[in-house]
């Protein structure tokens, strides 16, 4: 079996990024928002995405407020603890000597999952300080931080080795960079014939430009939601030929429909991702394809 070569610390510096990505790293460093700590708090698994299958609605019926309110944020997290399985599930077949990448990890349970699954060496990077020192030190709680490791970097100029990964992703963070240039990386990142995972919202470009619920959205979370057609053709100019491609538009709306009856969780987002779905302006994909 071979051991994962030194490729840096969370406190290795991030290259030089521009006014908006320093815009981006401020808001995942001072975030602290309830819908992502509250679920991770149940198991140590912190998500930064949303839920995919059919929502246990029973939780709602709990007569006792406190007891309710444990069992929805439990629901929801199992709801976006099934993403995270779904998403690594299409990594390919792994072994234990194998390194994949995490791209724009946030808390890290992305990475985790992976490891569990596969038994596979993990690099996360996320452009928050914050985020990185968090998920490190989920990792040595865990005792498997010599195996699963983040990183204080830029995804689209990580720094890490060329060739090195047999499996990579992004889970919900590829609206906050360019695409040519972050498939350009995965691309030197992944070995030839590895496998590339992205899950994210796109918006429907057959409606034309985006709808005014995405505005919204991109409002909400300071990022730039991308056409569905940008990812093919994105993906074709940077040898990511895709094998897989699944609609999961309907699997996350009981997660969001959930979500909105979550009084301590509630954002005030969730009817605006709620309508954009059923308008058929925006969209939930998986996109897996293999490096050629």
């Amino acid at each position: 079996m071979t051991t994962a070569p030194d490729t840096g610390t969370a406190s290795a510096p991030v290259p030089t990024q521009s006014t908006y990505q320093n815009r981006v790293a401020d808001y995942w460093n001072a975030e602290q928002n309830p819908v992502n700590l509250e679920l991770g708090r149940i198991d140590d698994l912190y998500h930064h995405h949303y839920g995919v299958g059919q929502a246990d609605v029973s939780v709602l019926d709990e007569p006792d407020p406190v007891r309710r309110r444990k069992r929805v944020t439990a629901e929801l997290h199992r709801l976006e603890h099934a993403q995270a399985e779904l998403l690594a599930s299409h990594l390919g077949p792994l072994t234990p000597a194998d390194r994949v990448f995490d791209a724009g990890c946030g808390r890290g349970g992305g990475s985790v999952v992976a490891h569990l699954l596969h038994g596979c060496h993990a690099d996360g990077v996320t452009i928050s300080a914050k985020q990185a020192e968090f998920a490190n030190a989920q990792a040595r709680k865990r005792g498997i931080d010599g195996k699963v490791r983040y990183h204080h970097r830029n995804m689209l100029d990580t720094g890490l080795p060329t060739g090195a990964y047999a499996a990579s992703w992004n889970n919900e963070s590829t609206m906050y960079v360019e695409l040519d240039l972050l498939f350009a990386e995965h691309a030197r990142l992944l070995r030839r014939g590895g496998r590339y995972v992205v899950i994210t919202g796109c918006y429907n470009d057959t409606y034309g430009q985006a709808s005014r619920e995405v505005s919204l959205i991109n409002a909400h979370y300071i990022c730039d939601i991308h056409p569905r057609s940008q990812y093919f053709r994105a993906m074709a100019r940077n040898r990511l030929v895709p094998v897989h491609v699944a609609d999961l538009t309907q699997a996350t709306i009981p997660y969001w429909e959930l979500r909105r009856q979550a009084e301590h969780l509630v954002t005030g987002i969730e009817d605006t991702f709620l309508d954009a779905y059923r308008n058929g302006s925006f969209q939930y994909l998986l996109i897996a394809a293999d490096r050629v």
